[in-house]
């Protein structure tokens, strides 16, 4: 984790909620479908005793991120524009209605910055630094996409050392067609799959 002098005391648990904006649920500039039925399956997942010790989220929070954005995009690299701070487009969804978040970490400002790891919370902490410093040693992950957002930040999870669950019936894909690439990923990278009900 950030500080191998650090030695976390064992076995808080965290769940990472990703992405979950209005851009990204059904009329956003990049919707994915099932997004909205997320943000409400999540909050009412996260109703009453969760269990966790720390629950946190992340958003897009585009400024200028280059080539990220295209007005021919070609929906893998480059993308409509979306999620500009500023605009409605980048508030967490109202079926999002659990807002007892310990950190919120906004992420790619000048850069396309899929995983939550590359943001930082109101003063200035990143993701890995707040959960390390917090004891964290097990996060699951969910919100949307599957196969970007939720990908990116599972694998940097498991690459940095925290016992690492994608909640998949909290999620909602791009291409769920293709997620076949996505399970690979995980699975090559120590990544467990898992559902909501399991916890």
């Amino acid at each position: 984790m950030t500080d191998p002098d650090f030695a976390a005391p064992a076995g808080k648990r965290a769940l990472i909620v990703v992405d979950v904006q209005n851009d990204f649920c059904e009329g956003g500039a990049l919707a994915v479908a099932g997004g909205a039925q997320v943000a409400r399956d999540i909050s009412a997942y996260l109703t009453g005793s969760h269990g966790y010790d720390l629950v946190v989220a992340t958003r897009d929070a585009h400024i200028d991120p280059g080539a990220h954005f295209s007005d021919t995009p070609d929906y893998v690299d480059s993308w409509p524009r979306h999620c500009v701070v500023g605009t409605a487009g980048q508030e967490l969804h109202p079926n999002l209605t659990y807002r007892d978040f310990d950190g919120v970490f906004d992420k790619g400002g000048y850069e396309a910055a899929y995983s939550g790891f590359e943001g930082e919370n109101a003063d200035g902490r990143g993701l890995d630094e707040f959960l390390a410093e917090s004891g964290v040693t097990d996060v699951d992950v969910c919100g949307i996409a599957t196969d970007y957002c939720v990908s990116a930040t599972a694998l940097d999870a498991s690459m940095l050392g925290y016992v690492t669950t994608v909640l998949t019936d909290l999620t909602a894909a791009v291409a769920p067609d293709r997620l076949d690439a996505t399970w690979e990923a995980f699975a090559a990278s120590g990544v467990a799959l898992g559902k909501s009900t399991d916890s």
